[in-house]
């Protein structure tokens, strides 16, 4: 159990540590992210109890199954632990925090999932499990965190409604297509994956740096959007 337990920690803590101390100029409070990161643990069962409840009435082909029940379910109910957690909170005032504070969150959410994984199928699968499943959880919160972030200092208003929406729509959108490659019948698509996880990791690292430079614009008082 001990080793079970240990191998399901380890690729979320490492993937949110790389980001946690990536935030030069005003580190966050370790309290919170931790908070975020259990309350991520949190919502993963009521997000099976909703998305049991629908496959019980609903019939959904692949397709629906990939971007309905995991993309959107799973992401809003992070999106939605986000912004009333820590998106109004003082401790959230710069903009690279977002991404800190979601990632956090979403590693929490791939992390118990991960766990209840192995603990079924075993530790062989625990290289597999941090490659994908923890990594693309924790990748999606990144680029939710980049946009909540650019909402929440963002001087236009309109700008700051865009910006929320990207913050769930796009994540909502990956997280339908990994999951739709991966459970695909066709083996050329299964393929697509590879590529797919490196324009993930691509792109949030990318965000991740424009959100650190962001932060630098933002503490030295120059407005942006």
């Amino acid at each position: 159990m001990l080793s079970t337990l240990g191998a399901a920690l380890a690729p979320g803590i490492a993937i949110l540590s790389y980001f946690y101390l990536k935030d030069k100029y005003e580190i966050e409070p370790l309290h919170l992210v931790m908070k975020c990161f259990l309350y991520g643990i949190l919502i993963v069962l009521p997000v099976m109890v909703v998305q049991y409840g629908f496959q019980e009435e609903v019939h959904f082909d692949k397709f629906l199954e990939s971007f309905v029940l995991s993309g959107l379910l799973e992401e809003l109910f992070k999106w939605l632990m986000i912004y009333y957690t820590v998106y109004r909170r003082v401790e959230f005032d710069e903009p690279y925090d977002g991404i800190v504070y979601s990632a956090a969150g979403s590693l929490g959410f791939a992390t118990i999932e991960n766990f209840f994984y192995l603990l079924q199928h075993g530790l062989s699968a625990a290289f597999y499990r941090a490659l994908l499943p923890v990594s693309s959880h924790g990748l999606f919160g990144v680029l939710m965190g980049y946009y909540m972030g650019k909402a929440k200092f963002s001087s236009a208003s309109s700008n700051r409604f865009l910006y929320l929406a990207l913050s769930l729509c796009i994540p909502v959108l990956l997280h339908g297509m990994y999951d739709y490659i991966l459970n695909a019948d066709h083996t050329v698509l299964l393929w697509l994956i590879v590529p797919f996880m490196i324009f993930l990791w691509f792109i949030a690292l990318d965000r991740s740096q424009e959100a650190l430079r962001m932060s630098i614009s933002y503490t030295f008082g120059r407005k942006y959007d």
